[in-house]
């Protein structure tokens, strides 16, 4: 007999967990499974984010941050530093100590809260079954009175650069580094491109940003991209805008990148290549069939306004579903799903859901900007 809870919530990233823990505080039965293994191949929670996302480039930024600013800046104010060194190794024991100390939080707040953690693989099936897969293949099925999907999305690969073992990473793979590439291509120069462009210029790489787009940042404030692109190529990124790659090459231990932009076809060599063209969701093998559930356009599960999808009691919320890729916006939904399942009335506002880029300067937004509001005539 399958065991039957309240709720099941497909995925332990921030939309999943905050949905869980959520529907534990109003009472309910919840289990929330999750597949994720951390680079010690253990089990763990908090998704993308927590592991391989916001928090450990928060960690590499802050810690880039205050290496430059040693270097350059402290003397300013009277603190003299002899040649700052970097200890690379170090930094990344500090940023992987804060992923351990983060994702080790979310496993006690489900023992406080008596939510049952299913480690493995979460499919939905018909009837609001899920049937979980094991690290070691072993299969079992639960039932939910109400199921919350909440999968998360993936790196997105293009053919113009296929992932290597260490040469062309994905964002991952740019969290992990034991050196300091003296020239480092990025693909994409949206948010996670100049992060990880940041970071990697502040400890000593020559940075390349190669933008298909011809406009820098467009999805931001017009005023505030010129200004952020300017005060970039003055800290030293070289950003190139509508720059399309179209192949590039593993040479020994070097990267050979063929783009086209209005001059025509150029080429560029590179220590590391970043691949950072966006995201896209992690609906693959998420459900059977006959669960019946229907996807959108680019693999999103279909909702309406509240997260419900087309299959009754079946909920969807964060990166799978419409709307920006974000985990404050995902947890929203995982609290909406909760209290909606629990009986409550909870609308989330998306036209209030902030947008931030953590470089120097930050840039953050909230709501629609200047070009958005002339061309709806406000």
């Amino acid at each position: 007999m399958a065991e039957r809870y309240d709720v099941v919530v497909i995925g332990g990233g921030p939309a999943g967990y905050v949905a869980a823990i959520r529907a534990a505080q109003l009472g309910l039965k919840t289990a929330c499974v999750e597949k994720w293994l951390n680079n010690k191949k253990q089990p763990a929670l908090g998704g993308t984010c927590l592991n391989v996302g916001c928090i450990p480039s928060k960690a590499l930024l802050e810690a880039s941050g205050l290496y430059e600013k040693a270097q350059h800046e402290f003397s300013h104010f009277g603190i003299q530093i002899d040649k700052a060194k970097l200890d690379l190794k170090t930094m990344m024991g500090h940023k992987d100590k804060t992923v351990a100390e983060l994702t080790g939080g979310v496993p006690m707040l489900f023992k406080a809260h008596g939510i049952t953690w299913l480690q493995g693989r979460g499919k939905l099936l018909a009837n609001k079954q899920v049937e979980v897969t094991d690290h070691d293949g072993k299969k079992q099925t639960v039932t939910g009175e109400n199921i919350i999907l909440a999968p998360g999305s993936v790196p997105v690969e293009i053919k113009a650069a296929p992932p290597t073992k260490d040469l062309i990473v994905d964002s991952t793979g740019a969290l992990e580094f034991d050196e300091v590439p003296k020239r480092l291509g990025v693909i994409g120069a949206g948010v996670i491109g100049l992060e990880l462009g940041s970071v990697w210029r502040r400890l000593g790489s020559e940075v390349v940003l190669l933008e298909a787009q011809e406009n820098f940042l467009f999805f931001a404030d017009e005023q505030i991209s010129r200004e952020a692109l300017k005060q970039f190529t003055n800290q030293g990124m070289d950003v190139r805008l509508g720059a399309r790659v179209v192949s590039s090459e593993v040479k020994g231990n070097k990267v050979k990148v063929k783009y086209q932009d209005k001059k025509g076809e150029r080429e560029e060599t590179f220590d590391k290549l970043i691949v950072c063209v966006g995201r896209r969701p992690a609906t693959e093998g998420l459900f059977a069939q006959e669960s019946q559930l229907l996807l959108e356009q680019g693999g999103f599960i279909q909702v309406d306004e509240q997260c419900r999808t087309n299959v009754p009691g079946v909920y969807a919320i964060g990166d799978a579903v419409r709307g920006p890729m974000l985990a404050h916006k995902g947890m929203e939904e995982g609290v909406m799903a909760a209290e909606l399942i629990a009986g409550h009335h909870l609308h989330v506002n998306y036209d209030a859901v902030p947008s931030v880029i953590y470089t120097e300067p930050a840039i953050a937004w909230v709501g629609k900007n200047e070009q958005q509001l002339k061309n709806l005539g406000v």
